[in-house]
């Protein structure tokens, strides 16, 4: 009996130590709910879909405020003013990156994505060189992403017009092109190599974790071989996952909306033909295929809340003072669903990109990939990989559902770190 009223005398101490730094902190930190012992804000959250307690929360405490994620506190920033102010105008102090309990055992804070400080920086400026010099963002790179998309047009013919999942094709593609920009080598898609590859993918690229270190004794070389391993997993399951979803989103969402479909290839048939493979010189001149896949990133909202950042040091944000370290969380779904930029965001329409004469129109709060010097390295391969790949298959398809298009559902069925398209079916019916 002695052993159990130490251990609720201890535990209450924990708890109320807990209270006070709490209370101690939130007199410093920008205002939020009053967090509960342990854990913290969690039970007023919507694990499914986070953006939209996030909406509710900023109504009542504004575009800053804090939220504790179990006992430690995370200051989010809703709208477009707040974001910009963070991670444009003072990128360096937001420059950190934040926990990630999932990954963080096997990252380790290495590579790219999961990184902070001088290893994230050297990282990040060696990667980006490797890259270009391997093509990123040149013809070559171009001619790749047309290649694959001519066979994953082969791929589809394979269909004859009978119902398919997508998802699967689709996620082919990207990982092709960074296939064959690190190796300089694309697979079949039914290759034994290339299928292993996919799946550890989705087993989380277990072989990160393996120590094949010559270098360890170095403390102040960035270039490990573990950092060489987990940045490769890094510019493979950012250069995949999130171009493939994308694509696997859009094309559910013209199958809801066909009449913007049609318009699309309208504008293909016009503008290219049937005879040759879309190029990203095209694009200037398709100013309405050029919204719809501006339109379908920004209604799809794939990271919600993006990745979460940190403050490299202490500092002072408008008014409040924000210590070293403390995660941040920056709303993208509050910038890209701005209804005084995008009328009625709810609303899938590509007029939100486009001007009263029908010309692209850009927009300062169209960050799919963030912004800032967080934003994401691949930004411009996944642009060009949207554009050809969708163009590509709206140009030799039509998109046929299984069902009437007014009882589609585009609802992401998980809207937590990533927007997760439902599963469906449908018809590549050739043109």
């Amino acid at each position: 009996m002695g052993l159990l009223i130490i251990l609720v005398i201890c535990l209450s101490c924990v708890i109320l130590l807990s209270l006070w730094r709490q209370s101690h902190g939130k007199r410093k930190l920008p205002p939020g709910p009053t967090p509960l012992p342990i854990v913290g804000n969690l039970l007023q959250l919507n694990n499914k879909n986070i953006s939209k307690s996030l909406s509710r929360l900023a109504k009542e405490y504004g575009p800053v405020f804090t939220l504790y994620f179990g006992m430690k506190p995370t200051v989010v920033l809703y709208g477009y003013e707040a974001v910009k102010e963070a991670l444009m105008d003072r990128g360096e102090e937001f420059s950190g990156r934040g926990p990630f309990p999932v990954l963080d055992r096997v990252a380790k804070g290495l590579g790219i994505v999961f990184s902070s400080g001088e290893i994230w920086k050297e990282t990040r400026r060696f990667s980006l060189t490797v890259l270009r010099n391997m093509g990123m963002g040149k013809k070559t790179v171009e001619d790749r992403i047309q290649e694959e998309a001519l066979c994953l047009i082969e791929e589809l013919r394979k269909t004859n017009g009978a119902p398919c999942d997508p998802g699967l094709l689709l996620f082919c593609v990207p990982c092709n092109v960074i296939c064959s920009i690190i190796f300089n080598n694309r697979f079949d898609y039914g290759d034994e190599k290339f299928q292993s590859l996919i799946k550890y993918f989705h087993e989380n690229f277990a072989l990160s974790a393996t120590r094949w270190i010559q270098e360890k004794h170095k403390e102040q070389s960035e270039f490990t071989m573990e950092n060489l391993l987990i940045t490769v997993w890094d510019v493979f399951s950012a250069g995949t996952d999130t171009t493939s979803t994308t694509i696997t989103f859009g094309l559910l969402l013209l199958l809801k909306h066909p009449e913007i479909a049609a318009k699309a290839q309208e504008e293909i048939e016009r503008v290219i033909g049937r005879h040759r493979s879309p190029c990203m010189q095209d694009r200037s001149r398709m100013p309405y295929t050029d919204a719809v896949i501006h339109e379908i990133q920004r209604y799809v909202d794939l990271v919600p809340n993006n990745v979460s950042h940190a403050v490299t040091r202490s500092i002072e944000f408008r008014g409040y003072h924000i210590p070293k370290g403390t995660e941040i969380l920056p709303s993208l779904t509050s910038v890209l669903y701005d209804d005084k930029e995008f009328p009625n965001p709810e609303k899938f329409d590509p007029g939100h990109f486009l001007d009263a004469s029908g010309n692209f129109k850009k927009s300062d709060y169209f960050m799919p990939f963030s912004t800032g010097k967080r934003a994401c390295v691949g930004e411009g391969l996944a642009r060009m990989e949207l554009f050809l790949v969708l163009t590509t298959i709206l140009q030799h398809f039509t998109l046929k559902s299984l069902v009437d298009p007014k009882d589609i559902d585009t609802t992401p069925v998980n809207k937590g770190f990533i927007s997760v398209p439902p599963s469906y079916e449908l018809c590549f019916v050739p043109i």
